[in-house]
């Protein structure tokens, strides 16, 4: 069975950091492409982090850019999402998700494209 664990949500400040991770079992970690999503309430989901691991390619949504790093650890086949400078509309559950398909810079963001989800991190960033 797939599986995408993730966890690492949690209360926070603005201004205060978290680091999301996700364990990946049950794919060949190295031939998919791994991403954050988050949804808050009453919003669409937004792809804010992707990173193509056939390319070494990282994608950020401009919501993100320079305040979140997303990277991996493909020894454990996990994924992180390091949230520095965190703002109270970075509060939503966090997403990770996988896709065969390679990533590129048209594609990396549409969220319905991706195979498999984790169940979701609560992040709550208070003002």
């Amino acid at each position: 069975d797939v599986q995408l664990q993730a966890s690492g949500g949690g209360l926070v400040q603005a201004g205060g950091s978290l680091r999301l991770s996700c364990a990946v079992s049950g794919i060949t970690f190295d031939d998919y492409a791994m991403s954050w999503i988050r949804q808050a309430p009453g919003k669409e989901r937004e792809v804010v982090s992707c990173t193509s691991k056939s390319d070494g390619t990282t994608y950020y949504a401009d919501s993100v850019k320079d305040r979140f790093t997303i990277f991996t650890d493909n020894v454990k086949k996990t994924v992180y999402l390091q949230m520095n400078s965190l703002k109270p509309e970075d509060t939503a559950v966090y997403y990770c998700a996988a896709d065969r398909v390679p990533k590129s810079g048209s594609t990396w963001d549409v969220s319905d494209a991706y195979d498999y989800w984790g169940q979701g991190t609560q992040v709550t960033v208070s003002s």
